[in-house]
């Protein structure tokens, strides 16, 4: 009777630090993106100045730094914070990003619930979305390889998603309007590692048994380069709380319809823009 008596202490002991560890885990995970994006202009009556140059203002667009704030049960993803913007200059060129983050936006995530809370920016106004988390069907490969200091397993994953671009594309004699929706099949490909034993990843991807180190969602893709974990300081992860509230669903609808009001509006003004261009990447 000593004998178990004892044996159970030592097993409390032993599960104490590890409770502790359970509450207390947090971190910060710090990602570099970029996305490739093949610039294709037919008939346009752009230079070849002026084509590199809309090429390198998109290849900036899609260059970011975000930071993933986590515990065991949430996170909250932004961007970090940059002294020096890249300037968009005067050469006649407009580049317009629509749907894409800004700076003070955050991307809070309860995986034990499975519920998320985004906050969105559209065209000046702020929105709340609050919706469920989707789930991915994950399937666990085994291919392996060191990201860092962290050995990292292959994931990968398929969904359906409805790609929306607009364009607008000619000079002051000859202009054109146009907007696409397209549905495809979309591959991800993700790494993670089970040294952090958090089911977190940037921005909506979440699931797998280990921290998202890296992920490539078509042509975009998010690298880990740095990770802090457990710091003196407790991490707030805070569910934001401002802008009017909309689901998902009724936010993709609202974009859809900006997006063809806008269309409608540059058709009016087409021929007084210039040179112009509006691209949506979907996701």
């Amino acid at each position: 009777m000593k004998q178990q008596t004892i044996k159970k202490v030592v097993l409390v002991f032993l599960l104490i630090p590890m409770m502790i560890f359970s509450q207390e885990f947090q971190g910060k995970a710090y990602y570099q993106t970029k996305t490739n994006v093949d610039l294709k202009l037919e008939d346009s009556h752009m230079s070849e100045e002026q084509m590199a140059m809309m090429q390198e203002m998109l290849k900036k667009q899609f260059e970011k730094s975000f930071i993933l704030s986590f515990n065991k049960e949430a996170s909250i993803y932004k961007e970090e914070e940059q002294l020096d913007k890249p300037q968009s200059g005067n050469s006649g060129i407009k580049v317009m990003m629509i749907g894409g983050s800004s700076p003070n936006e955050k991307f809070y995530k309860n995986t034990k619930n499975e519920t998320y809370a985004r906050e969105q920016n559209l065209f000046g106004k702020q929105f709340l979305i609050k919706d469920k988390l989707k789930s991915f069907d994950w399937k666990l490969e085994n291919e392996t390889k060191m990201i860092g200091k962290y050995l990292c397993f292959k994931a990968t994953a398929k969904r359906e998603v409805t790609s929306m671009e607009f364009s607008s594309v000619g000079d002051n004699k000859d202009s054109s309007e146009e907007m696409k929706e397209e549905k495809k099949e979309q591959i991800i490909t993700a790494w993670y590692t089970s040294d952090i034993p958090v089911n977190h990843g940037p921005e909506i991807y979440w699931g797998l048994p280990g921290l998202i180190m890296e992920l490539n969602v078509d042509k975009t893709q998010y690298v880990c380069n740095k990770i802090v974990l457990n710091t003196k300081d407790k991490i707030e992860i805070i569910e934001p709380k401002k802008g009017k509230e909309i689901t998902q669903e009724k936010f993709n609808e609202l974009m859809e319809k900006k997006m063809k009001e806008m269309q409608l509006n540059r058709g009016r003004q087409g021929k007084k823009d210039g040179n112009s261009f509006s691209i949506q990447i979907g996701g």
